[in-house]
């Protein structure tokens, strides 16, 4: 069974999605994360025969939406994200699952793309199942979902330079360097600035997602939204 490894930051004001603000404040874009993640979880939940396992920044207490991510992620393992860095924090990553998890392939998402859907990743999943890597680039250059039959080779990301227009490029010259065979999966789109959440909030607008993006343009509405909904979507 493959392990879906959820890379993750928690959603405290000031530590995330700061290329929101403005329009957002720092709270509202860490409640638009929040949204982000919570979203991916529901898809993780919904895939069948995958292995959910949370590598978390941070500490989910002290989180906007911090009860509904703790309700949502339990029962899951949750490993500490190690590293000063992107790309040694998901080296690590993929060390920990392999030590855990022995024999087991990974498929790793972030929260940036709450559009994902479980049949894009169960689709994900099986194409892994055909070859050594999948790599899914995401529109600005860099790289949405990588999966690995044996997560131990995200070692050759060590030296990729992250969150650059060459990433992906990159990362695919990187694991083709130690022999693999690399598959492509779908361009996505992922949410760094406004531009992205704009555009991914419509691609998913029945999302928690896209109802944090909404309040924010909206604030009346929005504020008349979770007045009726507790406050937790």
């Amino acid at each position: 069974m493959t392990v879906l490894l959820l890379l993750a930051k928690a959603p405290v004001p000031g530590a995330v999605k700061t290329r929101l603000c403005p329009p957002a404040t720092p709270r509202l874009a860490a409640r638009i994360a929040a949204a982000a993640l919570l979203d991916t979880i529901d898809a993780i939940r919904a895939t069948e025969a995958v292995t959910p396992v949370l590598a978390l920044a941070g500490r989910l207490s002290d989180a906007v939406g911090a009860v509904e991510l703790a309700g949502a992620t339990a029962g899951w393992p949750v490993l500490p994200q190690r590293g000063d860095d992107l790309a040694t924090r998901i080296v690590h990553a993929h060390a920990d699952v392999a030590d855990a998890w022995p024999g087991r392939p990974v498929f790793q998402i972030g929260m940036d793309t709450p559009q994902l859907t479980p049949a894009r990743l169960s689709a994900a999943v099986r194409r892994l199942a055909d070859g050594d890597a999948v790599l899914g680039r995401a529109a600005d250059g860099g790289w949405w979902g990588l999966g690995l039959r044996d997560p131990r080779h995200a070692a050759a990301l060590r030296a990729v330079p992250t969150s650059t227009p060459d990433t992906c490029r990159l990362t695919w010259a990187a694991l083709r360097g130690r022999g693999l065979r690399v598959a492509p999966l779908p361009v996505l789109r992922d949410v760094d600035v406004w531009a992205d959440a704009l555009a991914v909030a419509a691609l998913a607008p029945g999302g928690r997602f896209a109802r944090a993006v909404a309040a924010l343009r909206h604030p009346t509405t929005g504020t008349r939204r979770r007045s009726l909904t507790g406050g937790r979507r």
